[in-house]
């Protein structure tokens, strides 16, 4: 006896043994019970996930001379065996991939216009209809359109973004969703008990994933694992068939990590490449593996767990002992180790480098945690007692930072002090600030520089600002130049207010760019940004309707001119 393969021996024969596909299958067992039916349908979604299977049983249930009253096809009728038996004259099927010529839908066209010999109808399907060409398409437009009573079009297609509008707009379109791993893992528990075949069901759940939501590629995938065992199949078998990592090493490599195990994770890594693995397949499985831990963090995410129920278990152990910082910041790593993976000339190093950024990662989100602590617990000590310290310090500036008061302007101005200290020694000095019990201890005297310092670092910055294309602010900056003294005390006027607000926008740029100039000196600089007055700005010629008034004031035939040739400003 000649073997048949399962995804032929096991095809559905009626729309209730169709897996996964319930929105499609009660659809039009509901429109074949009410009689309610197109002329032409659309079967659209992945591959092997029943589109041709429904277009066959919808074509057999179309003739069916004994229909349930569920909308099933009898099955023993004359018509239904003549499908069976592959002998049906109302049933035409063309494989749109290698039949894609104007001459073959021609020929179909020429065929619809003649009825059923048996039965009331005669249905064409036509599969990855998407192959057509555009010739052929519009060659079938008019038939989809206005085909005879007896005639009903089945297309089939994995690929609707191909199909054109005006064919769209004359079907039916179901759209076929790929088929959860559940519901391929039951089906193929079922076949194996049929083929009296003893399976686990974590073999059985890898073999569904492994299909990607197929069903025909899952019956594949059993056939070939039944082929080396066809009395029992284990999970150890189907991975090793298969050349898939054990869950065991993404649970044994999470550990490590998560307890800063450098060492361990980097020898385990080892062995799985000594095994034939590639470090991408180790990237994305890793990646995979704490995106289920993370969908663990929540009750409601469970669900899209989609493992067998011993292996949720030890997800929903581990999920325990990992928290939601690290899995978003792992994620983030693997990611892009993923990215930097294939353009490396040495990618092995990326995947331990990313190893040891997550073992360490713990450690990191610890310090982050502390410092924000440390920060909130800082700015409560300082702030708490400064009434009384306000009140005894000097005039001279302390560790907190002070805004020197503002000389009076006919316009609002924008000032700002510049403390260069180093981090570290900023924090220290804040907590001896906040830990003071009657007096602020002075900080160490500012070095203010000289005018012949600040003058190339201030032209150093313009270059900056053009340099991050920044070119408004820098054009406008450097028309004046700043006036500076020896006490630190810079200013500049601006025309307008709107150089005011962009400069001060680039205040931190500022300020960093001054901190790296004079290499984390003490210095102190007060800036002080004002508009001009409106008198004082006319001096100024911004606008080409300013020089042409400037022009007027040397020669008023200018103006004569203009009026003659009638001439506009371009703004």
């Amino acid at each position: 006896m000649s073997f048949t393969v399962s995804a032929r021996k096991y095809r559905p024969s009626v729309f209730e043994t169709v897996v996964g596909q319930d929105h499609i299958t009660q659809t039009l067992r509901n429109a074949l019970k009410k009689k309610h039916l197109g002329q032409a349908f659309l079967f659209c979604g992945p591959r092997g996930v029943g589109k041709t299977t429904c277009a066959r049983i919808l074509a057999k249930a179309l003739n069916c001379e004994n229909l349930s009253a569920d909308g099933e096809p009898c099955g023993v009728c004359e018509s239904c065996n003549a499908f069976n038996n592959h002998q049906s004259f109302n049933i035409y099927e063309l494989d749109a991939a290698s039949n894609n010529s104007v001459d073959d839908i021609r020929s179909l066209v020429d065929q619809v216009r003649y009825g059923p010999q048996v039965g009331k109808y005669k249905i064409y399907i036509i599969d990855e209809v998407h192959m057509l060409s555009t010739a052929a398409f519009n060659a079938f437009l008019k038939t989809l359109e206005e085909p005879p009573a007896h005639a009903i079009f089945i297309l089939a297609t994995t690929e609707k973004n191909k199909i054109l509008p005006t064919i769209l707009s004359r079907c039916q379109v179901f759209d076929f969703h790929r088929i959860m791993v559940k519901d391929i893992s039951l089906q193929l528990k079922k076949i194996a008990e049929v083929e009296n075949i003893t399976a686990d069901e974590e073999a059985l759940y890898v073999i569904a994933q492994k299909a990607d939501g197929a069903m025909r590629d899952a019956l594949s995938i059993f056939d070939r694992i039944a082929s080396f065992n066809a009395d029992n199949i284990t999970y150890k078998e189907v991975i090793d068939i298969l050349n898939i990592l054990d869950y065991e090493y993404y649970f044994k490599v999470t550990d490590f990590l998560i307890s800063s195990n450098l060492s361990e994770s980097l020898l385990l890594f080892d062995d799985i490449v000594n095994l034939g693995f590639d470090g991408l397949n180790f990237i994305d499985g890793l990646s995979t593996h704490l995106r289920n831990l993370l969908v663990c963090k929540e009750p409601n995410t469970i669900k899209l767990l989609e493992v067998s129920e011993s292996i949720r278990g030890k997800y929903l152990q581990q999920a325990e002992q990992i928290t939601l910082s690290y899995l978003l910041s792992a994620l983030n790593v693997l990611n892009k180790c993923d990215i930097n993976y294939k353009m490396s000339k040495n990618p092995r190093l990326h995947v331990e480098l990313a190893l040891m950024k997550l073992s360490h990662l713990n450690d990191a989100i610890r310090f982050v945690e502390e410092e924000g602590s440390e920060k909130k617990k800082v700015s409560y000590n300082a702030v708490a007692p400064m009434p009384a310290m306000v009140k005894e310090a000097p005039a001279k500036k302390q560790a907190v930072e002070v805004v020197a008061p503002v000389p009076s302007s006919p316009k609002p101005a924008m000032s700002f002090s510049l403390n260069k200290l180093s981090d570290e020694k900023r924090k220290q000095k804040l907590m001896e600030v906040a830990n003071a019990p009657t007096e602020i201890k002075k900080e160490e005297e500012f070095v203010a520089i000289t005018p012949e310092e600040f003058a190339p670092a201030w032209e150093e910055f313009i270059n900056h600002l053009k340099e991050l294309k920044k070119d408004y602010i820098a054009t406008s900056l450097a028309k004046y130049p700043p006036e500076y003294t020896e006490t630190g005390s810079v200013k500049i006027r601006v025309e307008n207010d709107v150089i005011v607000s962009k400069f001060r926008e680039e205040k931190i740029l500022f300020m960093e760019f001054t901190k790296q100039k004079f290499n984390l000196k003490p210095v102190q600089i007060d800036l002080y940004i004002e508009a001009m007055s409106a008198e004082e700005s006319k001096k100024y010629i911004f606008t080409s309707k300013d020089k042409f008034n400037r022009m007027v004031e040397i020669n008023p035939l200018v103006q004569e001119l203009k009026d003659r040739l009638g001439l506009e400003f371009e703004y």
